[in-house]
């Protein structure tokens, strides 16, 4: 069985779907409150040149979220 596909691996351009939020505590209720639930669409748009923060779109606005809390949700 391969491993789930994570958020942090997107290409800038490059769209998935939220399969399931990871973490636990404050961290997994704050993505989900910011509008990363499952079934959501959401695209890369840019890495910072360090590659991280990473910039996302999702429901019409810009998210930007670290690498390791991008790490935490699983795409298809």
């Amino acid at each position: 069985m391969t491993e789930p596909r994570t958020l942090d691996q997107l290409s800038p351009g490059q769209k998935a779907t939220v399969k399931k939020v990871g973490g636990q505590g404050a961290v997994r209720r704050r993505l989900m409150d910011m509008g990363v639930v499952n079934g959501v669409e959401i695209e890369l748009i840019k890495a910072a040149p360090l590659g991280d923060p990473l910039e996302f779109r999702l429901r019409g606005y810009h998210l930007s979220l670290r690498k390791n809390e991008a790490q935490q949700i699983e795409i298809n």
